[in-house]
């Protein structure tokens, strides 16, 4: 898993967090989340068993809907970040429609 990176990785802190490092757990949750998707998607087409396959798939899904919690909560608190989201959104919607100009 990713590493959070703080001396109370694991544990309750003893303060408030900063806006800042709430911001970072909030990253360090999503990227959790896509990699928990990933171990589950690719267990689920590594077995046969039919019912572990639907339990997993139905727990990949819930960790999707995760990502769109943590996705929302982030852009709440950071909202200055939604316009590089946006930017860079636009920018593959322009490569991919062969709209790049910086060749």
């Amino acid at each position: 898993m990713p590493e959070f990176g703080t001396p109370f990785n694991g544990n309750k802190c003893d303060r408030k967090l900063t806006r800042e490092e709430l911001i970072r757990a909030i990253r360090f949750s999503l990227a959790s989340e896509y990699e928990a998707i990933q171990f589950y998607e690719q267990l689920q087409e590594s077995i046969d068993n039919e019912d572990a396959k639907k339990l997993l798939h139905e727990i990949a899904g819930d960790e999707k809907v995760h990502v769109g919690n943590f996705q929302h909560l982030l852009e709440l608190i950071a909202p200055e970040e939604e316009a590089s989201y946006k930017k860079g959104r636009e920018e593959a919607v322009k490569v991919i429609n062969g709209e790049d100009d910086d060749d």
